[in-house]
């Protein structure tokens, strides 16, 4: 019968996957991120977090840091709080967007749905896809008999900064008077129209923010899904 070897704890250490480089896993999913990101999002404190996870916050801030690396139990404690799946923790994060519109680039397109369009707009952001926001450059024409403006609606948001000349901004049944240089946020849910009232063409930058998931689907006009998409 053969001689049994002993094992060298050298030859063990190698057979195990060592603290070290579990702690270099866990920073580089950067859980800790993760988790305080999921947190704030709720404006939700470390106390109150600890309550509902039955950790203590100051292990939670720890966590929070990397100065701890937590089990599966802890994350999955962490995760139920949140309604996420105990994978979200270690799904690789999607490649930051960044896209550059050269003015060269861009498309103007008249205003749709009338016989003489009273504004034209360059869509500032068609080149980026899943877009929460749709950004616009806009150029409003000094009224004539002709022309005649148009109401529109749609889900979400919209803000517009007037970079020259005068607007008339209509928001159901108000009017609002807008200069160079003034901005307004408003509700696009409600009927809403734009008036250049000067002898000039006004410029602004029109940015359309998209219905909140929370708030249901976005139903979003048919025209949108064209290279260049249209304010609403």
């Amino acid at each position: 019968m053969g001689e049994t070897k002993p094992i060298r704890s050298d030859e063990t250490q190698k057979s195990q996957v060592d603290t070290e480089t579990t702690a270099r896993v866990i920073a580089e999913k950067r859980i800790g991120e993760r988790i305080k990101r999921l947190r704030l999002k709720k404006s939700m404190g470390l106390v109150e977090l600890g309550k509902l996870t039955g950790l203590s916050a100051s292990f939670l801030s720890q966590l929070e840091t990397g100065r701890v690396v937590p089990t599966l139990r802890n994350l999955a404690r962490i995760a139920m709080v949140f309604s996420k799946d105990l994978a979200y923790f270690f799904e690789n994060d999607a490649a930051a967007v960044f896209r550059i519109h050269r003015r060269k680039d861009r498309v103007r397109m008249p205003q749709t749905g009338v016989d003489v369009p009273t504004y034209s707009f360059e869509s500032l952001g068609y080149m980026v896809p899943d877009r929460q926001m749709d950004p616009y450059f806009a150029e409003f024409f000094p009224l004539t008999k002709e022309m005649e403006p148009k109401a529109h609606m749609h889900p979400g948001s919209e803000f517009l900064y007037v970079l020259e000349g005068e607007l008339e901004v209509r928001h159901g049944e108000q009017g609002y008077m807008l200069k160079a240089g003034d901005a307004v946020y408003f509700d696009a849910n409600s009927p809403h129209a734009y008036l250049c009232v000067g002898k000039k063409p006004a410029g602004a930058i029109i940015v359309t923010l998209h219905q909140s998931p929370a708030a249901g689907p976005v139903a979003r006009p048919p025209e949108r899904s064209s290279p260049q998409p249209r304010p609403a």
